[in-house]
């Protein structure tokens, strides 16, 4: 069984910083593409950052170049979000999500998400 658990979360000021974590199990990590989702409430989900399986390209929407940093560590099956100048409108729900191939059939796969609110 595949699960994905975001953690990192949580209530900072603008400016601040928070890094959030994606945690892999029941699947070939490394073969997997990562990304870093995120939602507001009555919006579909934004593409963040997203990575490749081996962490040599990265990808940033514009809303957040310069600021957030995605990488991952293969050996520990996880994922990260390094989240820096945070401003009010990155306020939203974080999901990871995993992309890739299973016996020729395309997979994805989500965690539950991680709240990340961005305020004074």
């Amino acid at each position: 069984q595949v699960q994905l658990v975001e953690s990192g979360g949580g209530l900072v000021q603008p400016g601040g910083s928070l890094r959030l974590s994606c945690a892999a199990s029941g699947l070939t990590f490394s073969s997997y593409a990562m990304n870093w989702y995120r939602q507001v409430p009555g919006k579909g989900r934004e593409l963040v950052a997203d990575i490749s399986s081996a962490g040599s390209t990265t990808n940033y929407a514009d809303s957040v170049k310069g600021r957030f940093t995605i990488s991952r560590d293969n050996a520990k099956n996880t994922m990260y979000l390094q989240m820096n100048s945070l401003k009010p409108e990155d306020t939203a729900v974080y999901y990871c999500s995993a992309v890739g191939w299973e016996r020729f059939t395309p997979r994805r796969y989500w965690g539950q998400g991680t709240q990340v609110t961005v305020s004074s």
